[in-house]
């Protein structure tokens, strides 16, 4: 169904009916077809985004809060930033849309255990993006994997959102880690450190003029 509706919305987006408001119901449909099968298409969001822009009595803020929720599951990517772009002044203000912001906020931070306490006290809005957990961990693999060497076990599980052993087992087996006991074997990050040698070449021809000054 997803593929189908992706077709669809794709020859929308090509032309000008793309800035038809007579096709917000089709994308909006869209939208929430994305967040109950996980995937993900920002062109298409962006697009409603930009007819809400032109059409502000249209402006679904239900249908905003699904969108952005969908782009802080693409972090690190910056597709969060241009979706806050389009929103305009007034719907900023919106109570609901002012929280995933501060989620925003705090997830690129990389304040994780501040942003998993925010996200569990509004089960009902996240819980509707399917896989949202899921894809906030991913990102936080991403940061732990290019920051830690070694890293307690239960700190892994907390910047994780609190997560069991069985499923924490499943996160340090998909990103390759080691199991040491109270600790988790992340990588060398020696080796990820190169030095470079760097040679500036400087031709005669451009210290001729400084010379004739001396």
């Amino acid at each position: 169904m997803a593929e189908t509706m992706r077709q669809t919305v794709a020859s929308i987006l090509k032309s000008i009916e793309r800035y038809n408001p007579a096709n917000l119901q089709t994308l909006e449909r869209y939208v929430e077809l994305q967040s109950r099968e996980n995937t993900y298409d920002l062109e298409a969001n962006l697009a409603v985004l930009k007819l809400y822009q032109f059409n502000p009595e249209r402006f679904n803020p239900d249908i905003t809060c699904q969108i952005l929720l969908k782009a802080l599951t693409n972090f690190p990517h910056t597709d969060f930033t241009l979706c806050k772009c389009l929103l305009l002044e007034s719907v900023v203000e919106n109570e609901t849309i002012s929280q995933i912001k501060y989620l925003a906020d705090i997830l690129e931070q990389c304040d994780f255990a501040q942003f998993w306490n925010r996200v569990h006290q509004m089960p009902e809005l996240c819980n509707r993006i399917s896989s949202f957990h899921d894809s906030i961990r991913k990102f936080v693999c991403h940061v732990v994997g290019i920051t830690f060497q070694t890293i307690d076990k239960n700190n892994l599980a907390n910047l994780l959102g609190g997560i069991d052993d069985v499923t924490l087992k499943h996160w340090v087996k998909k990103y390759g880690w080691k199991d040491e006991g109270n600790l988790i074997f992340i990588a060398n990050q020696d080796e990820n450190i190169k030095t470079k040698n760097i040679t500036e070449k400087i031709e005669f021809d451009h210290l001729a003029p400084l010379m004739a000054i001396l």
